[in-house]
């Protein structure tokens, strides 16, 4: 754990640093917001492969981790980009071709495995999933779970409720704790220590900080320490769970950034046609990611215009007139 007062880095070094062949990772955000598609898109550019990622209801950044070829394990709630793909286009081919190997949990599920890691216990009990396949499916063979020591030994268990006396409930089911080598979280302000602020939903995101190894931090906006201690309530992510932080305005785009800039629609649209081809996605990658230098590539080759457009009110946070179509 980086334990120094300044912990800011530019992207390709905080991945290099902390990104590796075969990591067990988590990214934060919800379907089409707050992904921390800057660093998504440097994982696909340093060829990053084997991942282990964790999920619990993420939409572009998690297909474009599959879609790179950086993915090979995934345990996961829910993986779409709302109206643009109800069910994300290269997760899905990745499951149908066999390409990934899927262990399924319900989002309630989730939240508490990330929740059992903060909190540093080995499990979390909870009555979600019961009567359904969640219980019986599972994804990970046994045969694999004895190669990997980083997989839990089961996927859940079934119970018997120790405390019926007082409940009607007779089963609880136990779900294993998350710790992640690394996560990465977009937020909207952090200062040189990492004391992140998230405005608007915060989603699983504050349990999946504070269940990582180690912490990745990108920001929107890079400011004084003394700027966050005017309202501390309002910081959720200590600088002490906190390895890097990386300044990259519009870091989730072509995602949403609450008050900042809403999701980009154009580019939505777009990106679910070349999703849907092999060799358009192909395309896609060695024009829009590994053919831009960083970040603020992709956005000088969007352009001005369709940044414009997607800038948010400041009033209500979002964009105002925007054509979601």
């Amino acid at each position: 754990m980086n334990t120094g007062f300044d912990k800011v880095m530019n992207m390709s070094e905080a991945i290099k640093l902390y990104v590796a062949d075969g990591s067990h990772i988590s990214i934060g955000g919800f379907t089409i917001n707050r992904n921390p598609m800057a660093a998504v898109y440097e994982i696909i550019r340093q060829k990053i492969k084997d991942l282990h990622l964790y999920a619990h209801s993420n939409g572009q950044g998690l297909d474009e981790l599959i879609g790179g070829g950086c993915v090979s394990k995934l345990e996961i709630a829910y993986g779409g980009n709302g109206r643009f793909a109800p069910t994300c286009i290269r997760f899905k081919k990745a499951v149908k071709k066999g390409t990934i190997i899927v262990e399924d949990y319900s989002n309630y599920q989730m939240t508490l495995r990330f929740l059992a890691g903060a909190m540093g216990v080995p499990f979390l009990p909870t009555r979600s999933s019961l009567g359904t396949d969640i219980i019986d499916k599972w994804g990970f063979s046994e045969k694999l779970r004895k190669l990997n020591h980083k997989i839990p030994d089961k996927k859940l268990s079934v119970i018997d409720n120790p405390f019926t006396s007082w409940t009607n409930a007779t089963k609880v089911v136990l779900v294993p704790a998350i710790n992640t080598d690394v996560t990465i979280i977009h937020v909207q302000k952090s200062d040189r220590q990492g004391t992140a602020r998230i405005e608007g939903l915060t989603f699983a995101d504050i349990e999946q900080a504070k269940s990582a190894k180690n912490l990745i931090i990108t920001c929107e906006e890079l400011i004084e320490s003394e700027e966050l201690r005017k309202n501390p309530d309002q910081n959720q992510i200590p600088f002490f769970c906190v390895d890097a932080v990386v300044h990259v305005p519009f870091g989730a785009f072509p995602t949403a950034c609450y008050r900042y800039y809403d999701y980009d629609p154009v580019y939505l649209n777009e990106y679910k046609e070349f999703a849907a081809d092999d060799l358009r996605y192909k395309k896609y990658l060695e024009k829009f990611v590994c053919g831009v230098k960083g970040h603020q590539g992709l956005l000088d080759l969007i352009g001005k215009k369709r940044m414009e457009m997607i800038k948010a009110d400041s009033r209500t946070g979002y964009a105002a007139n925007l054509d979601r179509r």
